[in-house]
Formats: C-alpha cells, structure tokens, sequence
C-alpha cells in the first residue's frame, strides 16, 4: 500500500468516540476499501486529562495541531454547534484539507458558502451525517436523484421529538411526562429546546432543501412550531379521525417558489410516514422519475452517525487515492421561499366553549366569513373550566384554507366571550 490516509478529529464525545473507535477496529476493511491505510493522527478535546475507553489517542487541547498537520488530509468535524465549529472548518478548507462534518447548524446556516470555499482550493465536504444520522439522505441528493424534478420533500427528522409523540400516542402520557422519559432513557437532552421547539428539524430541513431544489435555503427560511402546546386529548381525536399525530418537515415546490414548514401535522393512519415511530427517521423524496421513495431508519445516536461519518471517510480518501473531487452542483436562483401566510392546506381546530345553543354556529360563522369551510364537527362531553360554569370541548376539521385567514379567524375566536381557550391548531397533512 501507499503512504496511509491522515484523519484529524474535532471532538471525541458520543459521536467522535464511535468515529474513533470504528476507524480503529475496522481498519483492515477500511485499508482494503481505500486503497491504503486510514489513520486517525490526532483528536481535539478540551481535557486530554480525561480517562477514556479508547487509548493511545494523540489528544491535544490546540486546534492548530489539527488543522494544520501536514499529515492530515481529512478533518472530522463532530463538535456541534455554530462555533468555533465553523471557524474550524473554514480553516481546514483553507488549509487544503477535505472536511467530513456531522454538524447541521453549520451547514444549515453555512452550507453554500463552505461548499463553494472548498471548490475554490480544490477539497471536498461531506455531510452525510448532518441529516438522519445513518440514514443514506445527503448522497442521494447530490448523485442518485439528480435525473429528478423534486417536487416535495416530507420528513420525520428528528429522533427525540418522535419518540416522545410516539409515547403520547400510544401510552396516552402528557409531553412534560414523555419528555421525562425520553430524557432517562438517553433520547432527550437535559436541555430539550433545539428538538422540542423543531429547531433542530429546521436546520435538517434547510440542508435537505438546498439540495433537492438547488436552492439557497437558510434555517430563517423555514416556519417553525414545536410539540411542547400537544395535549393526549389530540391524539385521541387524530385516531377518532383516522390520523396520527408527527412533527413533519415539509419542502415544496408551490406556484414557483418554496414552501418551508415544521409543525405536528395529521397524517393519515395508512401512509408511510404514519408508521415511523421512536427514535427512527424517515424522509420522503417526490420527484417526476422516481415517484415516491421513503429513506427509513435510525436517526441518531452513536453507531448510525458514525457509520455516515466513517462513510464520508472512506469516499473521500478514495477519491484522494484516485486524485478526483466531486463537481459543485449549481444552485438555481428561481425558486424562493414563499410566506407562511400564503401556505393551503386543512386544519384541525380544538376548543374549549361555552355549552349553550349557538356556540358552534358562532364560531362556524367566523370561520365562514373568512371563507374557511368545515369538513366535520366533533362536541365532546363537559369540562369543567370553573365552579357553576359548563364547558365543552369542540373539534373543527376544515377543508383546504390560507394560513393568513385562518391564523385571522382564530384571533376573532380567540376574543368570544363564549371560548375559553384554543387548546390546538394543528395542520392536516393529506
């Protein structure tokens, strides 16, 4: 074999430690794959005092030892976050190295930018990890789909956020007690913003975005709602109707621009994506060629992130073996992201009023005068909201409506005497 392959490593927590470890006990496949020897030459950490499982690591507390090791040909990026995440791949790209990263805020925010820096000196990005862990999602985009008009792309992208509305669905638990859960069974950070809030499902989306329609998507693109206001009495009426409940990331092409969108959303029982539960992904591409495929698996978590992460490994010491880099796909300036108030779609509306005559007929009124129709009604027995007072709990499921009307509909209701509250709006994804 030739002179072995050098990897840097930025970052050796969950995800950096499986990279480390399987370039280490899968090296002989890894050698024979490539061409030559891959070898991990050093790894930034911030305490090189720390006990470790994996040992003889030359670990260093100084990026330049990195970035600037003439040995290294590929810097691994699994630090996370904007910076000095993206600080550190910028200077890896100028300093002629290829880049592997499983960072999706970066890319998120960044993506073009990079991808056009590293064309310009010659390297190479790869991202496969950024979106669905272990899921093949970025490569197809980039090579197999290319043929392909993409005229939608729908996805369950965040493993945390599934599993807790799986557990809401199925066990009928509340989100403060499946967040619990989730959180002692590894699956939720301590801090659970980014995934309850679609934030982290907001960036995936911007990525996957820019690559299906070969467009500059950044996360500020895409409207954003999280799970946190779901309450078990909307699972129990999404079964009643026929539905489950996911949080979906939703791009499409609508009258020549883009339609970006995460929110909990209706999905028919008998579709695809209503059967990924837990922890699991699944990203649904429609494109004029292939029709509709489905991308399923683990989304997260140490051994699919660093089965990508090690992938993008390989392929580029293969082609640095082979002397070649991936041609840029050019971005098409045509479509851009439409307003959120221009968005159509049906809407599941849950109330708490008043139950006196009238009441319904009220509220159908102000939905009507917005030229909001209603598919079906649904009354449920009384609640009781105060002492002396009865309440009942109202279901409206319209037909197809604009955002704007509805979004203005629902202030008018809010402002009834009669409604007690809005308990949830939730999108019906057909």
């Amino acid at each position: 074999m030739a002179d072995s392959v050098g990897v840097g490593l930025l970052g050796l927590g969950v995800v950096g430690g499986g990279v480390a470890r399987t370039l280490r006990e899968k090296a002989e496949t890894i050698a024979r794959r490539v061409g030559r020897e891959v070898e991990l030459r050093g790894v930034l950490v911030r305490d090189p005092a720390r006990e470790r499982e994996l040992p003889g690591l030359r670990v260093t507390t100084d990026p330049a030892a990195v970035l600037e090791d003439p040995s290294v040909q590929i810097v691994v990026e699994v630090m996370g976050g904007d910076q000095p995440a993206h600080q550190y791949i910028r200077r890896a790209i100028a300093a002629g190295k290829h880049v592997v990263t499983a960072n999706k805020e970066v890319m998120a925010k960044h993506g073009p930018e990079i991808v056009a820096a590293a064309a310009r000196r010659g390297v190479d990005v790869a991202y496969e990890a950024s979106v669905g862990g272990g899921i093949p999602v970025i490569g197809p985009f980039k090579l197999d789909l290319l043929a392909n008009d993409i005229s939608q792309v729908t996805a369950i992208i965040n493993g945390t956020t599934n599993y807790i509305i799986t557990r809401m669905s199925q066990a009928g638990l509340d989100f403060e007690s499946a967040l619990r859960e989730a959180q002692e069974a590894g699956y939720a950070e301590a801090d659970p913003r980014n995934d309850v809030e679609g934030i982290d499902a907001a960036y995936k989306l911007a990525i996957l975005a820019t690559l299906a329609f070969h467009a500059r998507v950044h996360p500020d693109d895409v409207h954003r709602e999280g799970i946190t206001t779901l309450e078990p009495s909307d699972f129990r009426y999404a079964r009643e109707l026929g539905y489950v409940v996911k949080l979906l990331a939703i791009a499409k092409v609508i009258e020549g621009g883009l339609e970006l969108r995460v929110h909990p959303a209706f999905v028919p029982e008998h579709s695809m994506l209503a059967n990924v539960d837990g922890v699991f992904n699944a990203v649904q591409v429609e494109g004029d060629l292939v029709g509709r495929i489905l991308l399923y698996g683990r989304g997260a978590g140490a051994g699919p992130t660093s089965s990508a992460v090690v992938a993008d490994v390989i392929d580029l010491a293969q082609r640095i073996e082979a002397g070649s880099v991936r041609p840029v796909v050019a971005y098409d300036g045509r479509l851009r992201p439409r307003s959120m108030a221009d968005t159509r779609c049906r809407y599941y509306l849950r109330l708490v009023a008043a139950d006196r005559p009238g009441v319904i007929a009220r509220v159908a009124g102000l939905l009507g005068e917005r030229e909001i129709s209603l598919a079906s009604v649904l009354q449920k027995e009384d609640i009781q909201v105060s002492e002396g007072d009865r309440y009942a709990e109202i279901v409206f499921m319209t037909h197809r409506a604009h955002e704007a009307a509805v979004q203005t509909a629902l202030d008018e209701i809010r402002r009834l005497a009669v409604v007690a509250r809005i308990g949830s709006v939730i999108r019906v994804e057909d």
